[in-house]
């Protein structure tokens, strides 16, 4: 599969009161074409603010830097915004945690899909170009396993429930075919039924159409089986980045398998034992510390770790380490 969107020590800095932050320092991210790529971190890791600065949904007042930034053959950090705009409206969709917060709550559902659908795609006058709008959101709503769509068309977005409601927003990311579909944690807060759904539904829409999906989540259990890659990402750096199947059942790096142990601990301990965490939490932006931002709360952690550890290839893998898991005896 070829690569389609590759990103290169991509940096971010802000400015605050204690200075300038680097919110993502250097983080490295491929997708391959029709690949679902898992971007894994705690709350406030970056994840979320590296999915925005693909799609281009970054405050200017921040700087951003990268060594490649590009989509398929365009270099993005090198277009205006009209031009940016232009490449990812037409090849990428995002969807986004709580769908109640960008469906218009005056809006009928059906009028919302009905303006997301492409003018290119429609012909004829104008009454018929409406009735097929009509009829090309109906078949969406079918796309996603809504099969009332009357109803659905006809409600407003506060007479959905949360998994209907996510249903539709895919519905409206989809509409224009994109190459690339960022799903931000598009699952938080749903029941496991619901969530399971949502998966299976992008996993398909995946299969079917030859579309990437980036998914980002916090949690190691959302990931869905049909993830070929995923990388883990700790106050803005990249901690480890690889195949799916090798990083759950080899983690080289102590984060990844500290995530492990927080989502897949035994079910069988006794009452009142303490679970498996890890110690410390999430450093302010205003007090990074120095070299690898695991540091503080690393159980390997020993004096090199003031410095940032470089990007280590290992058996098809990366992991920024200096005293990973287990040894390396050769690089790729």
């Amino acid at each position: 599969m070829s690569t389609i969107l590759d990103i290169r020590n991509l940096t971010i800095e802000l400015e605050t009161s204690a200075g300038t932050v680097k919110v993502l320092d250097k983080v490295s991210l491929q997708l391959a074409e029709g690949e679902i790529h898992t971007l894994v971190g705690e709350s406030g890791s970056g994840k979320s603010l590296l999915a925005k600065a693909i799609m281009g949904f970054i405050n200017p007042r921040w700087k951003i830097t990268a060594d490649r930034l590009w989509w398929r053959h365009y270099d993005l950090l090198s277009l205006n915004p009209a031009q940016r705009r232009l490449v990812t409206g037409r090849d990428m969709a995002m969807i986004f945690q709580n769908p109640g917060s960008y469906l218009d709550p005056n809006t009928k559902i059906g009028d919302q899909i009905r303006e997301t659908i492409p003018k290119a795609d429609l012909k004829g006058i104008y009454l018929r170009r409406k009735a097929s709008r009509t009829v090309r959101a109906e078949r969406l709503l079918h796309r996603v396993g809504i099969k009332d769509h009357q109803k659905v068309m006809e409600s407003y977005p506060y007479q959905l429930s949360e998994g209907v409601a996510q249903k539709v927003s895919i519905a409206m990311a989809i509409a224009h075919n994109p190459k690339l579909l960022i799903a931000d944690e598009p699952t938080t807060a749903m029941e496991p039924n619901t969530r399971n759904q949502i998966y299976r539904l992008l996993a398909k829409l995946s299969a079917g159409q030859g579309m990437s999906i980036l998914m980002v989540t916090q949690d190691l259990t959302s990931i869905v089986p049909e993830s070929q890659r995923m990388s883990l990402v700790y106050c803005g750096q990249l901690m480890e980045s690889g195949a799916t199947e090798q990083i759950l059942s080899t983690p080289m790096h102590p984060y990844t398998q500290a995530m492990l142990q927080m989502s897949f601990f035994d079910q069988g301990i006794a009452p009142k034992t303490r679970l498996p965490t890890l110690t410390g939490a999430i450093p302010t932006l205003q007090h990074m510390p120095i070299g690898c931002r695991l540091g503080p709360r690393c159980p390997n952690a020993r004096r090199d770790c003031i410095h940032q550890p470089r990007l280590t290839k290992f058996k098809q893998r990366e992991f920024a380490c200096h005293f990973p898991i287990r040894e390396v005896k050769s690089h790729d």
